[in-house]
């Protein structure tokens, strides 16, 4: 994968867990690693095995094919695809 399309990715991870109103923390904890562990995930320091990439799709309750395609600044369509509870 090209380094623009990984910094890309990390980016949408950024902004779907700021819309969601999730921590790196938080998100940490469900990844069962550090906090530092995730923040090296989200400044690309740590490379993200697809597995990896998977879960943090879960997590943000959208789909991996959303996680990676996803370009743009509104995140409000998540919104319609949210999973229910």
């Amino acid at each position: 994968m090209s380094d623009l399309k990984t910094q890309e990715i990390i980016g949408n991870i950024r902004k779907i867990r700021e819309f969601r109103n999730y921590t790196q923390d938080y998100l940490a904890a469900k990844l069962n690693i550090s906090q530092n562990a995730y923040s090296k995930i989200e400044l690309g320091y740590s490379s993200v095995t697809l597995s990896r990439l998977i879960h943090i799709a879960e997590i943000l309750e959208i789909s991996l094919g959303e996680l990676v395609n996803f370009s743009g600044e509104d995140v409000s369509f998540i919104k319609l695809t949210e999973k229910a509870s």
